[in-house]
């Protein structure tokens, strides 16, 4: 699987996000704060993966055709992944 920069990076910004709500915690800030931000991390964990799937999807289908995998198994292997990306 090929993971590009821009996945990379997106990751690298959810660390900061990450890093951020530890550093409100320790300044003690208000709950609703700390909540608007986790939010905003939850938001972009499934953006990321939404993305790492669509933007591997078509290569994962091929890979799964080529091993001899009914086309009908390969699509709902591929819808399972799609939806397990929504929670």
């Amino acid at each position: 699987m090929e993971y590009s920069n821009a996945m990379k990076n997106r990751l690298k910004r959810i660390e900061g996000q990450v890093r951020g709500v530890l550093n409100m915690m320790e300044k003690q800030e208000e709950c609703s704060d700390l909540v608007t931000q986790l939010n905003a991390i939850r938001a972009a964990v499934d953006r990321l993966s939404m993305f790492i799937v669509t933007s591997n999807l078509e290569t994962c289908m091929r890979r799964e055709l080529g091993t001899g995998n009914p086309d009908d198994a390969v699509i709902a292997k591929a819808m399972e992944l799609i939806l397990r990306t929504r929670g």
